[in-house]
């Protein structure tokens, strides 16, 4: 696997294809203590600066970790296509009717009342480093690549890792 670290605008574009990518993040929260506070969360937006947007229950043990520390951890993982992101930043949390309104979808009614349950807010994400793995191919394609290697000695590429610095 090659390293390639990114910044600024680059770092921003990868964070954002990943995160786009991938649908589910597990979000930790309660940084400062153990065990940690770890839920998945849907991922609904991602802007091209890497603003990260999901919808939560304002009673919610995540958004009251928020509250009182906004530090939080997004990891995200995709198995079938070997792609693998880690951020870290800052949350906040507001109740923002134009941005639940852009945000919400049917699936959501599982979580809440519909678009007007005045329980929804949004957890805005600043993300401000990461690291990520990237295959660039499926599982399947990575493992042969890994066995050819394995077999040959020869060093094959699987994909790329790196920091993501100045999100």
């Amino acid at each position: 696997m090659s390293t390639n670290n990114l910044n600024n605008a680059d770092a921003q574009k990868k964070y954002k294809e990943l995160a786009s990518s991938i649908n589910f993040a597990m979000m930790l929260t309660h940084l400062d203590q153990t065990p940690l506070h770890a839920i998945p969360m849907s991922t609904k937006k991602v802007d091209d600066n890497g603003t990260t947007y999901f919808l939560s229950n304002q009673n919610s043990e995540h958004n009251a970790n928020i509250e009182n520390d906004s530090r939080c951890q997004l990891l995200y993982s995709e198995k079938h296509s070997m792609e693998f992101l880690s951020a870290y930043g800052k949350a906040v949390i507001s109740k923002d009717r134009k941005i639940i309104d852009e945000l919400y979808g049917s699936a959501d009614d599982n979580w809440f009342e519909g678009k007007d349950d005045p329980n929804i807010t949004v957890i805005t994400f600043h993300p401000e480093e990461g690291q990520y793995w990237d295959s660039k191919s499926n599982a399947l394609v990575s493992l042969f690549k890994m066995g050819y290697g394995a077999i040959t000695g020869e060093k094959t590429d699987v994909g790329q890792t790196g920091s993501l610095d100045s999100l």
